[in-house]
């Protein structure tokens, strides 16, 4: 069992070919989710897949939370956590600045006892300007031994994230320092 944060990145981080995943006719990269195409999942795993899509929908609360294992590796273009409770900050984070968040469909792309990835498409609303924006990402979600999920990983486009330099600085300040703000349950 990995028991640093270092470990779990560097044994567990998904790297999903999207490429394979994704691919349409005209072989390009499709991140579109088509739910008739959607792999028939466990009952375990819809579980994770309702509970994750929950908190993208701003649902944030501890029983969702609860599907992450408490070290847990959430990694996204802007955020990168490592607990659970970090990664609360993020989804409870969400309600303060959209008014509306929706999951729209998704599309089970892989399924295994140790990893589901699903594509994803979500409306988000900001607050400020009350108008709504589709985005498709493919999320990807590691599960540890007992199927609690120890990364997750949403990519945006079809490239996998550099984890140097300053972005990676911004994502882990945004990761380390937002739960100041969002303030999620301490008993996360």
């Amino acid at each position: 069992m990995a028991n640093t944060t270092e470990e779990l990145h560097e044994k567990f981080e998904p790297h999903p070919n999207p490429q394979n995943l994704t691919s349409n006719e005209s072989q390009s990269v499709d991140y579109e989710p088509h739910p008739e195409n959607s792999l028939k999942i466990s009952a375990e795993h819809q579980e994770i897949v309702r509970a994750i899509t929950a908190l993208y929908s701003g649902s944030s609360n501890e029983k969702d939370m609860n599907v992450y294992a408490e070290k847990a590796i959430y990694d996204d273009p802007l955020s990168y956590c490592d607990t659970r409770y970090k990664i609360a900050g993020q989804w409870y984070g969400l309600p303060k600045i959209f008014s509306k968040l929706e999951t729209k469909k998704t599309e089970v792309v892989k399924d295994s006892p140790s990893e589901i990835v699903f594509k994803l498409r979500q409306e988000y609303t900001l607050k400020a300007i009350n108008k709504g924006k589709e985005v498709d990402s493919l999320v990807s979600l590691g599960l540890d031994d007992d199927g609690k999920v120890r990364y997750h990983k949403d990519m945006w486009n079809s490239k996998d994230y550099s984890h140097t330099g300053v972005g990676m600085l911004i994502k882990t300040l945004n990761g380390d320092h937002l739960t100041k703000i969002t303030q999620p349950p301490e008993s996360l």
